[in-house]
């Protein structure tokens, strides 16, 4: 069975498979959104504690980390497509549970770090298989505004889910779990309506050696390594996102609706930039834009740390996202155009552990070192650490500072040219 393609600038989105793709996921994000809003207030609320912010994040990652490896081989070898749905599910089941726990009146905060391992665990098996039926959904010609689009609803998720969080608080945190469940409920009809899509499936029996596929591949093709990689330890150190319900508090003095436009700033300049990069894709300087986008995100974190202004921040916030949307673009299309379909999850697993451990854990570090600096300064030590791994990165993998084309294009101009 052939990936249809599409017709027109934008004509990816009259694939039934990919429009109803684009929409479950965005309602999932969405969902997810307002639900880490809410967290994130709610235990603030109950603790005090920067710490406690930092273990939200912990909580999310620790089982990720541990399952991902086995999640890929999963994705490789079942309908990608189930696993999302089985996965969407589960996080319906978290949110649930989160309106379960509001509703119990307990000023305990460990039954939201229980949910939250759950949820860790979900999207451990959900992100392999997410990225990688993307590339099974349209084809090669297609695949780069594919990409644009999808980021692009996801950002306007990011944007919209803050909000939509923050305002409903004012109901109760409770609410805010009961509409995100409803959400999640449409997600997952939305991804059942989609088709199983061609997919070449590994049959290779599970063992160490095909679990560490993923790793291996990676290892071998710098120009992947050199991108992941430094995505994990630019927003590994620059993750400030994580103290915002603590920096809108004490620093801005403001309540749970500025918080939400807080979190909403960042998706606000990704969705921008990724709905240009859908009209005018990258080409060019791949290498060059990259580092760019990356430095960016260093610099603004450090502004946001430095200025005790709302609109200051929230400008300091808008372009933070502008530059993360250009990395993630870049870094997805080279993951995804270098890898072989049969160990795709897997790739897709490594990736997904980068950017957990850059998010997630990312989050548990700024917590910590919060703790330990205090607020502000954690803020403006991570985004300096972010500029540093900007500039070490060039230095070490230089094959990707210095590349012009993605490598796919090239082949296919060489090939044009011979034939």
């Amino acid at each position: 069975m052939s990936v249809p393609s599409s017709t027109g600038r934008l004509g990816v989105l009259r694939i039934p498979n990919v429009s109803f793709y684009l929409s479950s996921r965005f309602l999932g994000t969405l969902a997810v959104q307002m639900q880490s809003v809410a967290v994130g207030w709610q235990v603030y609320q109950i603790t005090h504690s920067l710490f406690d912010l930092g273990l939200i994040g912990l909580a999310q990652f620790a089982p990720f980390l541990v399952l991902i490896l086995w999640a890929g081989h999963v994705a490789d070898t079942h309908d990608r497509r189930n696993i999302v749905i089985a996965c969407q599910a589960t996080q319906l089941l978290c949110s649930l549970l989160l309106v379960g726990f509001t509703l119990s009146g307990s000023h305990t905060v460990w039954p939201v770090y229980a949910v939250l391992v759950i949820y860790g665990s979900a999207r451990a098996f959900m992100m392999p298989a997410q990225q990688a039926v993307l590339r099974n959904l349209v084809s090669t010609k297609d695949f780069s505004q594919a990409v644009a689009l999808a980021s692009s609803s996801m950002q306007v998720a990011i944007i919209l889910g803050p909000v939509l969080g923050g305002l409903i608080y004012r109901f109760g945190p409770n609410v805010v779990y009961a509409v995100s469940s409803t959400l999640l409920v449409l997600a997952v009809i939305l991804m059942s309506c989609t088709k199983s899509a061609p997919q070449a499936r590994s049959t290779a029996p599970v063992s160490w050696h095909t679990l560490f596929e993923g790793i291996r591949f990676v290892w071998s093709r710098p120009i992947v390594l050199g991108a992941i990689s430094l995505d994990l330890f630019a927003v590994l150190f620059g993750g400030a996102t994580a103290l915002l319900p603590a920096y809108a508090h004490d620093v801005l003095h403001a309540g749970p609706t500025s918080l939400g436009w807080l979190r909403t700033a960042p998706g606000a300049g990704a969705t921008l930039c990724s709905i240009a990069l859908a009209f005018w894709p990258i080409k060019r300087h791949v290498g060059k834009w990259m580092f760019g986008g990356v430095a960016l995100f260093g610099l603004s974190t450090v502004v946001m740390g430095l200025t005790g202004q709302f609109a200051v921040a929230l400008v300091a916030l808008f372009l933070l996202g502008c530059g993360d949307m250009v990395s993630v673009y870049i870094r997805h299309l080279l993951v995804q155009y270098e890898t072989p379909d049969e160990i795709r999850g897997r790739v897709s697993a490594v990736n997904s552990v980068f950017i957990g451990a850059s998010n997630e854990l990312g989050e548990f570090e700024s917590g910590l070192t919060a703790s330990w600096f205090g607020l502000v300064r954690a803020i403006v030590i991570g985004g300096a650490a972010t500029l540093a791994v900007t500039g070490i990165w060039m230095k070490l993998f230089t094959v990707l500072s210095r590349m012009d084309r993605f490598p796919h294009h090239a082949a296919e101009e060489a090939a044009q040219k011979a034939g």
